[in-house]
């Protein structure tokens, strides 16, 4: 009797350090900073598919979509913030916020998914935003670029989605060199940041957006290969983004994987270990 008591004593223990440890790690997430793989190639050379960072979330203050939230589709788990902290959706105040600034690389909830992207901040609340002939304005005055080394890489299907490289010198076959145009962008307030081209695409041509109040106009580094606000939410695209759907900033890469899964180690890409993000 006295090892069955014993027993399931030690199950309760278990069970409550389990629980208290859940607990422990759904408050750090909410609160400070949540983990964040990058599953597609929209910000290169900024970040690269496979990069693995912590999202500062007291960075802008917090909002409904502060919570966590639980996908794992190989056990039919998909649970998002809306379904922890629904009760707050619907504010544009944001508690402790503040606002990002134009250039801070920011990942939020999209507007209609729910799903987490990430993506630099080009325009806020009142600023026209156009592209011409793959030139940014903003506020009707073209950014300034300068051209940079050709970003290269082997071509081939990267990451878990398996996602395909895109290469400004055409069809080339598996592992050779896939070139992509690259600049360095100078924003309004002093900001600079590579991006990436391929050539002419429907994209590098827009009419002019005019942000509106309390919402945000997001573009991916990688030009030529993201989904973004340039293209409307009923197009699936991204469209602007309400202040209240902005999770936090991303800062610094924690360490990167060329494979399919960061598990695996020999596939590390050492020199991005604990690296700014600009």
């Amino acid at each position: 009797m006295a090892d069955k008591t014993s027993a399931m004593s030690g199950v309760v223990e278990t069970v409550k350090t389990v629980v208290y440890a859940l607990l422990i790690a759904g408050i750090f997430r909410t609160l400070f900073f949540q983990p964040f793989w990058i599953p597609s190639g929209s910000m290169k050379d900024t970040l690269l598919i496979g990069d693995f960072l912590f999202v500062n979330k007291m960075a802008y203050g917090y909002s409904y979509a502060s919570c966590p939230s639980v996908r794992i589709p190989a056990l039919g788990i998909d649970v998002g913030a809306d379904d922890f902290c629904g009760v707050f959706e619907g504010s544009d105040t944001r508690l402790f916020g503040s606002d990002p600034e134009v250039g801070d690389v920011v990942v939020f909830r999209h507007p209609v998914t729910g799903r987490d992207f990430i993506k630099r901040l080009i325009g806020t609340p009142g600023d026209r935003v156009q592209m011409k002939g793959g030139l940014l304005y903003i506020n009707d005055v073209a950014v300034k670029v300068e051209d940079a080394e050709d970003f290269v890489e082997p071509y081939g299907y990267q990451g878990p989605q398996r996602s395909e490289t895109r290469c400004s010198n055409g069809a080339v076959g598996e592992g050779a060199a896939c070139v992509k145009q690259r600049q360095i962008e100078t924003l309004p307030n002093g900001v600079r940041h590579s991006i990436l081209n391929i050539g002419d695409r429907q994209l590098d041509d827009t009419g002019v957006f005019t942000v509106p109040e309390n919402e945000f106009f997001f573009m991916g580094d990688n030009r030529d290969n993201s989904t973004d606000s340039r293209v409307a939410q009923q197009l699936r695209g991204v469209g602007f983004v309400p202040r209240e759907d902005i999770v936090g900033r991303a800062d610094r890469v924690m360490f990167s994987s060329a494979g399919s899964s960061m598990l695996a180690f020999w596939t590390w890409r050492s020199d991005r270990f604990f690296k700014a993000i600009e």
